[in-house]
């Protein structure tokens, strides 16, 4: 078996030895690669007007350019170029539509107090996609070349990122198979390419505490699956039940795997448990990477953080519904939450299971917070950070 290990990361160790990022996913010196120096760039004769800030809604608006680079099985990568933001010309027999050949990562740019615009540990995207990439056939590249690649097009788009707190601008790369020809099988083509969004803050009523139903039926993923890769596929399956909690009243589901019920992530996000354990050591926990668990870059930020706080054990383990259950009666669960990208932390303050309710603490000392202080905290040390407030090494700062 070839070897596999994850995002490098300055503050954690638990992703550097990982089973679960491939070997070619990690390499940035991959010879078969798009390269910046190729890169030609073709701007709009006029640039859109944006609507103003307080009405942008999350992914509903696109700036004018794209960032798009083409590959065949015989002639490998093509020229990156940035082009106007056009619609795609696709044959209706192209492998990503018959065969869910795709995958795609969320990341954002940031203008802070000063001005400035940054990103936020883009690179750890970058070879993120090279591992989904990989798992489902589809052509790598050179991590370095396709950061520096997607920081043209930010620099291009800088004048469309909104400032204030909250407000950013997403980068949705994507990588799709685009032969065309049916038949389940290696697609010899495939296009790469980015859109960008200015948007405001994921949640519209803003940082307020979700519910989520326990669902006993369906599952999102397994062992030996692709659960640890960030493909369309991944999500699709997950509408039905999604649709079919919101209609209980549940804004989202916590996915579960085996006859224990064990946690696996939350909604569309990575899971966190804080508690005080079995053991009585104040403790935040987060369900392993054993190849069902998307390993996120928000995920990751977050024990890096809290490890080097040092206040309570930070563990990357296991958890059940019946742990969770025993924990909220003895009153050692503190708080649940989501993370990711889009929302970087969502609260819970209720989870359905088995036809009851569990109620997950938020602040004990304000009974009209939409969130626990841990979460609150965590939220507002990553924003300082991906917004400049906070000098560190995470973010690149665009000239």
């Amino acid at each position: 078996m070839a070897s596999r290990f994850l995002l490098r990361s300055p503050l954690t160790s638990s992703l550097k030895n990982s089973r679960y990022f491939s070997a070619a996913a990690y390499n940035a010196g991959n010879k078969d690669s798009f390269y910046h120096k190729d890169l030609s760039i073709e701007k709009v004769a006029t640039p859109k007007s944006y609507p103003p800030k307080d009405q942008l809604l999350f992914g509903h608006t696109f700036t004018d350019h794209m960032l798009e680079a083409k590959w065949t099985r015989e002639n490998g990568w093509e020229k990156p170029k940035i082009v106007p933001f056009h619609n795609l010309s696709l044959h209706p027999a192209s492998s990503v539509f018959h065969y869910a050949l795709e995958c795609f990562e969320g990341a954002k740019a940031y203008r802070g107090k000063d001005g400035k615009v940054r990103m936020f540990r883009f690179d750890a995207n970058m070879r993120r996609m090279n591992n989904s990439t990989a798992s489902i056939s589809l052509p790598t590249f050179d991590v370095e070349e396709a950061v520096k690649c997607v920081t043209e097009l930010v620099k291009l788009e800088s004048n469309a990122i909104p400032e204030g707190f909250g407000y950013s601008m997403y980068l949705r790369p994507t990588v799709i198979a685009t032969e065309p020809t049916l038949g389940v099988r290696e697609s010899n083509s495939a296009l790469f390419y980015t859109i960008c969004c200015p948007c405001g803050p994921y949640f519209p009523t803003g940082f307020k505490a979700v519910r989520l139903f326990a669902d006993t039926e369906h599952v999102r993923a397994w062992p030996g699956g692709t659960g640890n890769s960030k493909l369309g596929s991944n999500y699709d399956g997950g509408m039905y039940p999604t649709k079919l909690a919101n209609q209980k009243g549940y804004q989202q589901i916590l996915w579960l795997f085996g006859e224990e019920h064990k946690i696996t992530e939350a909604g569309t996000m990575n899971a966190f448990v804080y508690w005080t354990n079995e053991e009585g050591v104040l403790e935040l926990l987060t369900p392993k990477l054993d190849g069902t668990i998307l390993p996120g870059v928000t995920r990751d930020s977050i024990l890096g953080i809290c490890r080097k706080w040092g206040e309570f054990k930070v563990t990357e383990g296991s958890i059940n519904m019946k742990q969770l259950i025993k924990a909220s009666k003895e009153g050692r669960l503190r708080e649940l939450f989501g993370a990711g990208t889009a929302c970087v932390i969502s609260p819970v303050k209720e989870v359905g299971y088995l036809g009851t309710n569990i109620p997950i603490p938020l602040d004990p000392n304000d009974p009209t917070a939409e969130s626990g202080p841990l979460a609150r905290r965590i939220y507002e040390e990553i924003m300082a950070i991906q917004y400049g407030d906070i000098p560190h090494e995470w973010t690149t700062t665009i000239d």
